[in-house]
């Protein structure tokens, strides 16, 4: 397993980690198999989403904050939004791998998405 560190900017990021993830592949040696993402945070996630227009990532924490308001929750820590951001996105994902690199489509990149920054972060990669 290897670790991808990230120390987020702000309380909300999503942030593109497709290239760490592909180096990790690409050492690894496996010509086929599966990469497994997980992100080990109940106030983040991981996800898979467009990476050509940078404004996505925006239109993605705006649609989420619409969705899920900063309201008053029962948890009294201040980031139940951020839990349930969580929730939603998820926090693993399954590449294939192919020929010694993931397959993503053309427009796709692998996201680690902070809810609840900043923060000193990790996401585990596992190689099969």
């Amino acid at each position: 397993m290897e670790v991808i560190k990230i120390d987020t900017p702000a309380r909300e990021a999503i942030i593109d980690i497709t290239d760490e993830v592909r180096k990790i592949v690409k050492a690894s040696g496996i010509k086929d198999g599966i990469c497994f993402i997980h992100v080990p945070h109940t106030t983040a996630g991981v996800t898979i989403n467009e990476n050509a227009d940078p404004d996505v990532k925006e239109d993605i924490l705006r649609g989420l904050n619409e969705i899920i308001p900063q309201i008053r929750f029962k948890h009294l820590e201040g980031n139940s939004d951020a839990h349930i951001k969580s929730v939603l996105v998820g926090t693993s994902i399954n590449l294939m791998i192919e020929n010694g690199d993931i397959q993503l489509g053309t427009w796709q990149g692998v996201y680690f998405c902070e809810f609840d920054g900043p923060r000193h972060r990790k996401v585990y990669v596992k190689i099969v």
